[in-house]
């Protein structure tokens, strides 16, 4: 898969998702599926939305046993989404046990994506409650390079982390980045945005844009400025 938008459905019920989404007709965006989402409405969310025609990142951000997760993945594997992730605080065993569990018997499988650290984290923070004493961004790319040695397709990481990602992991390892932002808006509760022109710049592969689209007052045309933005 290219670059692309994909658009965060958070949402509690189907038919807060369905009303957003009955909104683009003719158009068909990427839609991230999260756990307030799943949880709500359970697999069948996944498999209307998937009929309706839509890539689906379902962003569960697994993270147990290398055995329950190798059997979790066996389990969304069959829903037919196009990305899946988990956490790669979990190890490069958990995450090879992902893959395994991910692949079909006929090889084919979704793109498998690791969470290095979430935003939530700061180096406070992982120092005091994780006790890890490194520099955040050296736990960011080692995370990095253990899920590529672990053989994912990519990582859940900043805009600002983007390019450095790339660097150490190289260019065909994607990176998916939160965090954005339109020049002219609300940054809400994120710390470190970017633009989608921006993200572009710095080598994003797929932005993930939620409450700039979902919350505006005209969600197709801030998607299709979303779209003219970062891929024109």
């Amino acid at each position: 898969m290219g670059k692309d938008v994909i658009v965060a459905c958070d949402f509690a019920s189907a038919k807060q998702t369905f009303d957003f989404l009955d909104k683009f007709s003719g158009r068909k965006p990427f839609v991230k599926i999260g756990m307030e989402l799943f949880y709500a409405e359970g697999p069948s969310i996944v498999k209307e939305i998937k009929k309706r025609g839509h890539k689906i990142f379902l962003d569960l951000k697994l993270h147990d046993i290398p055995n329950t997760v190798k059997k979790s993945m066996a389990v969304l594997s069959n829903l037919d989404v196009d990305i899946c992730n988990l956490h790669a605080g979990g190890t490069i065993n958990m995450m090879k046990a992902a893959l395994e569990g991910l692949t079909r018997e006929d090889g084919t499988r979704p793109l498998l994506i690791a969470v290095t650290q979430l935003t939530s984290t700061d180096q406070e923070s992982m120092e005091k409650d994780l006790l890890i004493k490194e520099p955040i961004d050296k736990v960011v790319m080692h995370y990095a390079k253990n899920a590529k040695d672990a053989g994912l397709d990519g990582v859940v990481c900043s805009p600002l982390e983007a390019q450095k990602v790339h660097d150490i992991c190289g260019k065909d390892f994607l990176t998916v980045t939160p965090g954005v932002r339109f020049a002219d808006g609300d940054i809400g509760d994120q710390k470190r945005v970017m633009t989608p022109a921006q993200a572009k710049e710095i080598g994003s592969d797929y932005i993930v844009v939620g409450r700039p689209i979902t919350a505006a007052e005209n969600p197709v045309a801030a998607y299709e400025r979303c779209i003219k933005e970062f891929l024109d």
